[in-house]
């Protein structure tokens, strides 16, 4: 049995401590982004059939893990993440099932105090744990390429993941200038995951300011609202120099999300009644239009994937607004939480 000892928490903040937390946060939200691609990954192996991703899940996970972190912290031990091998061995066994996860763990947890088993790992030979790695980091690298692709993988996100990718690998073997990183830069710019995540984040970040300033309107979500959603739209349209025909197709796609999110809201009762913000971004000859409210249960996503098969199971009064959207939208992107709903929405102009 291991020792059980409490190392204690030191509250004395001191230099050091200012000098390590930049990194410690650092780590932290690359390892948030980490669990963010892993959850993303795993249920896209998941599922038989493609659905769109359940963010309420991916909401979950971030929360344990944030949560593991942080008893990590006050026991004194490393820090948990989630890894990305288990989603290679998912898809190359083709096993994903709960039950046989929860077993997984339970006999990791068991084999935890049995040092005999640990010596038996340890005596696999390197070469044999090569081409183990190999494999796996093969598949995770390929099944990361079909998210990127899947999300779609324009010019701008192309560049980000590039730069972000080889800038991480140059770090973590120090080919750039590592003779000028020493101390507490080569503890943060040593890791590869870290660079690169954080190469995203600013490239992210000074991607986003050639869109301008956004527009935004918050409001309740209601159908008696839509005049006042329509004007705003019309405005942003008048604003952008854009023509008739955009103007109209941003006004007809912003009907019919509407009309979309607020079904059912005749049996709702008044203090629960649902709000959106709507943000408008424009992008060249496009817009981004993304429609945040409280949470709904069904997926917009799902429902236009149904449109396309035989044995449709969507109402036929729902199948409309459905179908004129997916003919105004350039690309309908529906993320889910727990609280609220995201609904982006990118409109294009034709010509």
């Amino acid at each position: 049995m291991p020792e059980l000892a409490y190392p204690g928490v030191d509250l004395h903040f001191r230099p050091e401590f200012w000098a390590l937390l930049p990194s410690f946060i650092m780590v932290t939200l690359v390892g948030a982004m980490d669990t963010l691609g892993d959850s993303i990954a795993i249920q896209r192996v998941s599922w038989r059939r493609p659905r769109a991703i359940d963010f309420r899940s991916i909401q979950g996970a971030i929360a344990a893990d944030g949560l593991g972190n942080l008893l990590s912290g006050l026991a004194g031990t490393v820090p948990n993440t989630t890894y990305g091998m288990s989603i290679a061995v998912a898809e190359l066994t083709g096993v994903a099932a709960r039950r046989i996860g929860i077993c997984v763990g339970v006999v990791f947890v068991a084999l935890a105090f049995l040092p005999k088993f640990v010596t038996a790992i340890i005596a696999i030979p390197g070469p044999v744990v090569a081409a183990y790695f190999v494999i796996i980091v093969a598949l995770i690298f390929v099944f990361g390429m079909k998210i990127l692709l899947q999300e779609g993988l324009d010019h701008r996100k192309g560049l980000i993941v590039g730069v972000a990718f080889w800038i991480g690998i140059a770090f973590q073997l120090d080919w750039i200038y590592p003779e000028y990183f020493q101390g507490a830069w080569e503890e943060l710019l040593g890791n590869g995951m870290t660079v690169g995540g954080f190469t995203v984040i600013l490239l992210t970040l000074f991607g986003e300011v050639p869109g301008g300033r956004r527009s935004r309107l918050r409001t309740r979500l209601t159908a008696e609202t839509w005049p006042e959603i329509d004007a705003f739209l019309s405005k942003f349209a008048a604003r952008r120099g854009w023509g008739e025909e955009m103007e109209m197709r941003l006004r007809a796609v912003g009907e019919e999300t509407v009309q979309i999110l607020t079904r059912g809201e005749a049996g709702e009762l008044p203090e629960v009644r649902r709000r959106l913000l709507l943000i408008a971004r424009s992008d060249g000859n496009a817009a981004d239009l993304e429609f945040i409210a409280t949470t709904d249960e069904t997926n917009l996503e799902d429902q236009l994937a149904m449109l396309s098969e035989a044995a449709a199971s969507v109402p036929v009064e729902a199948e409309t607004p459905l179908r004129l959207l997916r003919h105004y939208a350039s690309s309908i992107r529906h993320q889910q939480y727990h609280d609220i709903d995201i609904l982006t929405i990118r409109v294009e102009e034709i010509g």
